[in-house]
């Protein structure tokens, strides 16, 4: 497929100008294989330096280039321009994350979500005279739920946070099911309780968003539902 020319429509965010965000339009000639993230590169590159964004990996592993791509969120390193199908590509951050410049939003307060389910093993009985082994049948739940890069992507295309600022959203409810499901954990009814609120699994929509934008593959809200059944509260 021979380069062609498209128009790169991207949300700019300026707190120190007038602190209201605008759209600016980059025309930029693009080849087939050439990913959202690399023309971002381009067009800061050749110009305007003052485009900012985050990134790292480039291979889909860090999570740091999620954003919002036509309407859609997705990693712009793993997104491929000729395959949008359309001349015009719309490029804004990531919703429902306070914008820091541009592309970049402040991801603290996801963070602290996710912190706050305790994401980490709290081990039933002594402690073994080595590690504490998982069978493989025994693992097969929690496993999916550590493929999480905590990329957000899955929080941007939640609608429930645009209403609920305090709910949890799914990305740390699916790493709270991660050790709710994991065999070796013995803090079942301690982390039943993190979850337990209104801003918990019970306010989840079950729209399945999160399942579709997710560049791994975890599904929140097949581990959300998991986890309202646990608390005896069935799906909504």
């Amino acid at each position: 497929m021979a380069a062609r020319t498209f128009t790169f429509r991207i949300e700019r965010y300026d707190p120190d100008a007038d602190g209201m965000p605008r759209t600016v339009d980059y025309d930029l000639e693009a080849g087939e294989g050439t990913t959202v993230l690399e023309a971002l590169l381009r067009v800061q590159s050749e110009q305007d330096g003052s485009l900012a964004f985050r990134y790292a990996c480039r291979g889909a592993v860090c999570g740091s280039c999620a954003m919002l791509i036509n309407g859609d969120v997705a990693l712009a390193c793993r997104t491929q321009v000729h395959g949008l199908g359309t001349d015009v590509v719309t490029v804004g951050p990531v919703p429902n994350l306070p914008v820091i410049r541009d592309l970049v939003v402040d991801l603290g307060p996801f963070f602290e979500k996710d912190e706050s389910v305790r994401p980490w093993l709290v081990p039933s009985g002594p402690d073994p005279e080595r590690e504490r082994l998982v069978k493989p049948d025994e693992w097969g739940e929690a496993e999916p739920y550590t493929n999480c890069i905590l990329c957000a992507s899955c929080y941007g295309a939640c609608p429930v946070p645009a209403r609920d600022p305090d709910y949890l959203g799914p990305a740390a409810l699916a790493k709270h099911y991660r050790f709710l499901a994991d065999p070796r954990d013995g803090a079942d009814e301690d982390r039943l309780a993190l979850v337990a609120g209104e801003h918990g699994v019970a306010a989840c929509d079950v729209v399945w968003r999160c399942v579709r934008v997710c560049p791994k593959g975890v599904t929140p809200t097949k581990g959300i539902l998991a986890t309202r059944e646990r608390l005896g509260e069935g799906e909504k």
